[in-house]
């Protein structure tokens, strides 16, 4: 059975109008699964953060272990020491990421997104 003739192209006018939907959604579910990535590392960093600063003082050493814990960019990563209790208590860490929106078209439509992540151990050394 052949198409009729008012029917021929059909099938590539609708192509061409549902094609720059999906392509949005998979853009847009790519980013999706960026920003998990970015959250994970983010709660790694807060837990490198609050076992360095449980061990030393130094208010600095929370910090570097964060920016070591890697897959952050340093200059966008903030990590403070809430509280630092005597040793038997807690210290507390909190780390903020603002993580970038990578894909060009998703980027035009959002802002970077602030990721944070909080970690509390217990102190172990003055």
């Amino acid at each position: 059975m052949s198409p009729r003739p008012d029917d021929r192209g059909q099938s590539t006018a609708e192509l061409a109008l549902v094609l720059p939907l999906v392509f949005a959604v998979l853009l847009a579910a790519v980013q999706a699964v960026l920003l998990t990535k970015d959250q994970i590392l983010v709660v790694h960093a807060a837990r490198e953060a609050a076992r360095a600063a449980a061990v030393s003082a130094d208010p600095a050493a929370a910090r570097r272990a964060a920016e070591r814990a890697g897959g952050l960019d340093p200059s966008r990563l903030d990590v403070v020491v809430e509280r630092r209790d005597a040793p038997g208590g807690d210290v507390v860490v909190s780390v903020r990421y603002r993580s970038p929106i990578r894909l060009p078209v998703v980027s035009r439509a959002v802002s970077d997104l602030t990721i944070t992540s909080r970690a509390t151990m217990r102190v172990e050394r003055e």
